[in-house]
């Protein structure tokens, strides 16, 4: 450190000057806190609604099924899960991942929980769960829908830290969003999606395929790339829809 300090002051105005970037305070503002706000949606507060996880939550079930904690093994440590999804991919601390591990496996919080506890993990009227030494838990069935084909190049790794690399979304089966719901509040955005009945929405996909208008492959509109993606129309309106899923199903029957 000291070392460092005497370079800087044997370097002369003119050179530090250099090293100077002159803004407005106004534009640097502006462009500091527009990059924190889609740091924030992008990489930690918001789903994705290809898969209908939020990062923490996708780095959980991809750990997961890495260390084979499939629903038809035995249950597993919390805590080798939080510390996997640390070291590997999750630069916060390990009560978020934890946190976020609990309510994945809370029937009254999601509609389909996606984890399979053993322990205490909390209650509906707000008592906490036990320290993550105690409990244990594995994947549902249900999450194996989640990651399927997720060997076959079906979708795009991205490195995390130079050393391992992890999905930029998982390759679903099912439209998770639309089953367990979201919650998050970002910088100068939110939402609040309600849990729906698989069932019902399984019929309702069906509807939409039933009156599809076109299929086709149409390029992506602006980008760099023209990149092949699937089209799909539907002359399925609202008031189709709303004649099968009804309404919200909340996991408490509310």
């Amino acid at each position: 450190m000291a070392k460092k300090t005497d370079e800087i002051t044997q370097l002369t105005q003119e050179e530090l000057d250099e090293r100077i970037i002159k803004t407005e305070i106004t534009d640097e503002m502006q462009s500091s806190y527009l990059d924190y706000a889609m740091s924030v949606i992008v990489s930690r507060a918001l789903p994705d609604v290809r898969d209908g996880l939020k990062p923490v939550q996708r780095r959980i079930i991809y750990a997961m099924q890495d260390q084979n904690m499939t629903a038809s093994t035995k249950f597993h440590k919390c805590a080798a899960v939080v510390g996997e999804v640390l070291k590997k991919y999750h630069p916060h601390g390990d009560t978020s991942v934890y946190e976020a591990l609990v309510r994945m496996a809370q029937d009254f919080n999601l509609r389909y929980p996606l984890v399979s506890p053993q322990g205490n993990f909390g209650s509906i009227d707000g008592d906490p769960p036990a320290a993550m030494r105690y409990t244990e838990c594995k994947l549902q069935k249900i999450s194996e829908e989640l990651y399927s084909d997720i060997d076959k190049e079906t979708i795009a790794f991205v490195m995390n830290d130079l050393q391992n690399y992890e999905p930029t979304y998982l390759p679903s089966l099912l439209p998770n969003l639309l089953l367990n719901g979201a919650a998050g509040i970002a910088v100068g955005m939110a939402t609040n999606v309600p849990p729906h009945n698989l069932t019902e929405v399984i019929e309702g996909i069906e509807l939409l395929i039933e009156k599809a208008l076109e299929i086709g492959d149409k390029p992506e509109k602006g980008a760099k790339e023209k990149i092949a993606k699937l089209n799909f129309e539907s002359s399925a309106n609202v008031e189709d829809l709303v004649k099968i899923i009804k309404g919200p199903d909340f996991p408490t029957g509310g």
